[in-house]
């Protein structure tokens, strides 16, 4: 399938040349969507701000605009455009009483006049969020976090072609298997060395009693293999804290994977937030399950698409 890449500058659709290697990059959590390509230098000009949008096929990849360009003695010009995820670096104070996430979502969409998509009903209703010098991925990523660590759902969000969108874990599962045979290199990896839990302690201070509620939740059999590996935090007013804690003990209680794949075939569906199966043997290893792609970047040429992904299983993050 033809990569089709197209700006649209004062009001015109423009095809440029565009030379060999359009990258397209995302990261799970916190980085707006990226393209990168470099054009031919002809007579129509573009600025920073002009939407673009590549398509393969049928498939629509990436709709942003223009951030910057590169030119040198040669009639070449190097370009980085973003998705509108790049708009939730914007900082504000922020005071949010009695909202979900999805509710953030859409509210921070409406003040900062960026278009929304789907987004998946979230339930957790969060009392109050007050952030001062803060981004809208700060906030929005921490409405997303209670939503983990209470309701022990992971949700994705991400632009779709224009459109804020978030989606549930279990909604980006795609039909996509990462094997010997796709993928060109891999690199396995294993720790506990990091957001590896498996003792929880939660405390929130009382002001109705004036005394210090606790909360805790271990597990025995790994304490005793690892040592133990507490995680402590306090808590907000509205939280349940035993739910919490046994959410977090669930999330967190088991070593992380990494697995990092080089030049594997490329398929336009895969994103980070994205879930694909994996099958492959390293190091006396085998891997046979649904990997969570953490970082995705896809490189079109003419004759080949490939993708290189960081994959994770284990604990993660919101």
């Amino acid at each position: 399938m033809t990569a089709q890449l197209i700006i649209q500058s004062n009001g015109e659709l423009y095809e440029p040349t565009v030379m060999s290697g359009i990258t397209w990059a995302t990261e799970r959590k916190g980085v707006p969507g990226k393209l990168t390509f470099t054009v031919v230098k002809d007579s129509v000009e573009f600025a920073e701000g002009d939407p673009v949008r590549l398509t393969v096929g049928d498939a629509k990849i990436f709709y942003g605009f223009i951030f910057s360009q590169k030119r040198g003695k040669e009639q070449h010009i190097s370009v980085t455009a973003y998705d509108q995820l790049r708009y939730l670096t914007n900082k504000d104070v922020f005071n949010l009483k009695d909202m979900t996430a999805g509710d953030i979502i859409r509210k921070l969409a409406t003040d900062f006049k960026l278009n929304v998509g789907d987004i998946e009903s979230t339930s957790f209703n969060i009392k109050r969020i007050k952030e001062s010098n803060s981004s809208l991925f700060d906030v929005i990523l921490k409405a997303l976090d209670f939503e983990l660590t209470n309701n022990k759902q992971m949700y994705v969000l991400f632009d779709d072609f224009g459109k804020l969108t978030l989606k549930s874990l279990d909604n980006m599962k795609l039909d996509v298997l990462i094997d010997a045979e796709s993928a060109e290199n891999f690199e396995y990896s294993s720790s506990i060395d990091k957001d590896v839990y498996n003792q929880i302690k939660l405390v929130f201070d009382n002001e109705k009693s004036g005394s210090r509620d606790i909360y805790m939740t271990k597990d025995g059999n790994n304490i005793n293999t690892w040592g133990v590996l507490r995680y402590f935090d306090t808590l907000k007013e509205g939280e349940n804290g035993q739910n919490k804690a046994d959410a977090l003990l669930n999330l967190y209680n088991v070593k992380t994977q990494t697995l990092k794949i080089s030049k594997a075939i490329g398929d336009a569906r895969v994103r980070a937030g994205s879930l694909v199966a994996v099958q492959l043997k390293t190091g006396g290893i085998e891997l046979k399950n649904y990997m969570l792609v953490e970082k995705c970047t896809h490189t079109f040429n003419e004759s080949y698409h490939t993708m290189d992904l960081t994959l994770r299983g284990g604990a993660v993050n919101a």
